[in-house]
């Protein structure tokens, strides 16, 4: 990629396929401790926050840190099943064969979460993402669904992940036995214009820069328009920098993150 080359740069850190520069913001790091305190006192976690703001990325990496050896994480984002699909889907998850009916699907990862938490002592991690999609009788059958001992015992975490709208469909009267199981609930806020910065700057460390991509001026236009959004602070520095290619601008001038801004809002 010929723009790479322009910038310095020794693959483009904006790209989601490409390899991934991970930035250790505030948000980023309470995120984790969060997530962290979640798994230690098991129950049910929920993390909600707009698009773009870091949630998958932040889940992602958190699991991918567990101890293999104390934590086994399930992951579903099959969230707008049908009630049986999704639970056939964590049967599966858990390495078991799906059984047809609902109750047996239900002592199935019961089973599963009880011979990992007491047998092999390893703490169940279920993740469930964009569970703001999720229907109402799955969000009705969760605490019925991991509920041990006659609900003396939290034996698995689970951690709920989705939109702002999440927070408010929990707060719906029929959801009270589930939103007083709730130990951990942390929304994922936008990043500062001096975290934006940052966020800026590590990433074109981590892709080898040494040389000055953006202006002052650029960076705050950049920063403007994408309102503390991580996702839509990628969008606009990968399309200024293809258009700054184009444009032989070196560095990128505020007139090319516009144009960037203006493209963006197709």
């Amino acid at each position: 990629m010929e723009y790479t080359v322009r910038y310095g740069l020794e693959f483009n850190p904006f790209l989601k396929n490409s390899k991934e520069v991970l930035i250790q913001t505030d948000e980023y790091k309470e995120t984790l401790f969060r997530l962290d305190y979640l798994a230690k006192t098991r129950g049910f976690g929920l993390l909600t926050g707009s698009p773009g703001k870091g949630k998958t990325t932040a889940v992602r990496n958190w699991a991918a840190g567990l101890n293999p050896s104390l934590y086994n994480v399930v992951y579903s984002s099959l969230s707008t099943l049908t009630a049986n699909d999704f639970y056939r889907n964590l049967v599966t998850e858990f390495g078991a064969q799906p059984a047809f009916r609902k109750p047996e699907n239900f002592r199935i990862i019961q089973d599963a979460i009880t011979r990992l938490a007491v047998e092999k002592r390893k703490t169940p991690v279920i993740i469930i993402d964009e569970a703001n999609y999720i229907n109402n009788a799955i969000l009705n059958d969760l605490k019925i669904l991991f509920n041990f001992e006659m609900d003396s015992k939290d034996r698995a975490a689970v951690l709920l992940t989705g939109l702002p709208t999440l927070t408010s469909t929990l707060k719906l009267g029929i959801h009270e036995p589930l939103r007083q199981r709730i130990v951990m609930n942390y929304e994922l806020g936008g990043l500062s214009k001096e975290e934006g910065r940052l966020f800026i700057a590590e990433k074109l460390k981590g892709a080898g820069c040494n040389q000055l991509v953006f202006e002052e001026n650029a960076i705050e236009a950049i920063l403007n328009a994408a309102d503390g959004t991580p996702r839509i602070i990628n969008k606009l520095c990968n399309a200024s920098l293809l258009i700054g290619d184009s444009a032989k601008a070196d560095p990128i001038t505020t007139d090319i993150v516009m144009k960037a801004v203006n493209d963006s809002e197709l």
